[in-house]
């Protein structure tokens, strides 16, 4: 306890990973050739699974790395102590954990029993440093999925040699096992030098589970898992599994040929039809936690005006945009008619209803707001009214949304323009900043809908020991009249079903958020070729239960 103990003190004292040492970065799994497979010896079991693609930047707690690619690597690759059921509620990962549950009311805390034999791929143990490391990193770094129940922790400390993990929580947080998802390991990170933007941009120091990397190629567009060698239980039946880049008419070959045993791509209608007419082949629509919404900014200064906000929302046609994004595809039957809870979770209400479009109420409120008609444009003290729409660099549907809302604006006289900032750079700087009015961004669920609701449209305030300011949400919105009841529903005192009835109608009336669709991919199988390929649990990706696959042909 006393030597993690003081690992954990350094780690407060450096206050960033780049701030103690100048020791060389870590080593990150090569952009290797795709491995040589010969002929001789035992056959190699292997699955093909084709995707859109492999993008570099695998952080699955960063907004700009979010991808099924992310998603389906961390579920292998890294540990966590609850995954999701079948039925989407977190189950204490016995691979993993022993135990981990609440050991006190007051102050409200939660211990975590890590089996000893759970290691990383270095050998390091998995430990309270990497609990620590993601805590401190979640709750300052900007861009982060769901981070406010870790600003709730006020404290984290180690027993018997890091295994034990005590977390002490400066309020109740029922969404708890919600926390710790995809640990990282702290040993390698935590004193590397570059910042969070950094750490799994190109690969993985080290993973922890049934499968290694072998090769990360983002060029050639081709991940090989293999088995791990050094993973603590049951080993898989696979020998390998290669996640492989390619159109979708070469994955629709590939899956008729049986060279791919399965496709993940985000389809649309064409998509759909083309391998429905593949013999063999089943199809079934897979929801990422990833929720298409346009975030009306009131840090900009030409949108701070709610008058000015809602003015914008009525100049938008939400079905043709939703029309534009899902293409017909399975994300079509998955409308976003909720400010904070996903189409496919439990718990999911209709609160928004049709269209937001209403000419005759936007230009209304543009002249409550001070604007006037001067020919085709609206002004201002002779000024033209122009806008900055935002969308991640080379990410669909975002960026195709994001030109849509352009053509609709200027239907209504109103100009601006489209800029598409690497994803790192819009969620880690633009949105801290006044410069985006519109931003076409990805709404991110990690598991609890309270934690959702607030890390969405809380307010930022600061960190529990006041040492960093907790960097405010996306679209810079704060309004104490809501937030009491958002730190109700957080904190366990109100339901959050309750404050949810509430607060969004607050938040359809303050014109922060036009959520669109969930974000679906479809999955193609060859059910003659291989067993246990699916959707898999909630929002674990189509990975989630690569260990239990089978090769059938073999």
């Amino acid at each position: 306890m006393r030597r993690l103990g003081g690992v954990l003190a350094a780690a407060v004292l450096c206050g960033t990973a780049a701030a103690c040492t100048n020791a060389p970065p870590p080593p990150l799994v090569p952009k290797s050739e795709a491995p040589v497979i010969t002929t001789t010896g035992p056959k190699v079991t292997e699955i093909v699974v084709g995707v859109d693609d492999v993008a570099g930047g695998y952080n699955p707690h960063a907004l700009a790395a979010q991808s099924p690619i992310t998603t389906a690597l961390s579920s292998l690759l890294l540990p966590s102590p609850f995954r999701p059921g079948n039925d989407g509620a977190p189950q204490l990962d016995r691979n993993l954990m022993v135990s981990a549950k609440v050991t006190k009311a007051e102050p409200f805390t939660v211990s975590y029993t890590i089996r000893k034999d759970a290691s990383w791929s270095d050998s390091a143990p998995i430990a309270a440093e990497d609990f620590y490391y993601l805590w401190q990193r979640m709750r300052a770094e900007p861009g982060v999925v769901d981070p406010a129940g870790y600003r709730l922790i006020n404290n984290i400390s180690a027993r018997e040699g890091g295994k034990v993990v005590e977390v002490v929580f400066g309020k109740p947080f029922p969404g708890w096992r919600s926390l710790f998802s995809n640990l990282l390991p702290a040993h390698l990170l935590k004193d590397a030098p570059g910042t969070w933007s950094n750490v799994l941009s190109t690969g993985f120091p080290a993973t922890a589970g049934p499968f290694q990397v072998r090769s990360l190629d983002e060029p050639r567009g081709e991940v090989v898992l293999e088995r791990s060698d050094r993973y603590w239980e049951v080993p898989t039946t696979l020998d390998r599994v290669v996640i492989r880049r390619a159109t979708h008419s070469a994955m629709a070959e590939s899956l008729s040929k049986g060279d791919n045993q399965a496709a993940l791509l985000r389809a649309d209608a064409a998509d759909v039809n083309v391998l429905k007419e593949i013999e063999k082949v089943t199809t079934k629509p897979v929801p990422r936690n990833e929720v298409v919404q346009v975030l009306l900014r009131p840090a900009s200064e030409r949108l701070a005006d709610v008058k000015m906000r809602k003015a914008i929302v009525a100049s938008l046609d939400r079905e043709a945009l939703i029309a534009s994004g899902t293409q017909s595809g399975p994300s079509a039957s998955f409308r976003a008619d909720s400010y904070v809870v996903p189409p496919s979770r439990a718990g999911y209400v209709q609160t928004i209803n049709g269209n937001t479009l209403d000419v005759a109420a936007s230009e209304q409120l543009l002249t409550e707001a001070g604007y006037s008609k001067a020919g085709a444009e609206w002004q201002k003290d002779g000024k033209a009214l122009k806008l900055r729409i935002a969308a991640p660099e080379k990410t669909e549907p975002y960026v195709g949304i994001a030109n849509r809302i352009k053509v609709q604006l200027k239907e209504r006289g109103i100009d601006s323009e489209v800029v598409t900032p690497s994803a790192e750079d819009l969620f880690s700087t633009q949105l801290t900043e006044k410069d985006i009015d519109i931003a076409v961004v990805p709404r991110v669920d990690a598991g609890d809908t309270a934690a959702a609701l607030a890390s969405e449209f809380g307010c930022a305030g600061d960190a529990p020991d006041g040492a960093t300011p907790s960097p405010r949400n996306a679209a810079g919105f704060c309004d104490p009249a809501i937030q009491a009841d958002i730190d109700a529903a957080l904190t366990g005192k109100v339901l959050v079903a309750d404050v949810l009835a509430r607060v969004e109608p607050l938040i359809a009336a303050q014109a922060v958020s036009v959520p669109l669709f969930q974000v679906v991919d479809l999955l193609g199988v060859l059910p003659t070729a291989v067993s246990g390929v699916d959707a898999g649990a909630p929002f674990a990706g189509v990975l989630s239960d690569a260990p239990e696959w089978r090769r059938l042909d073999r």
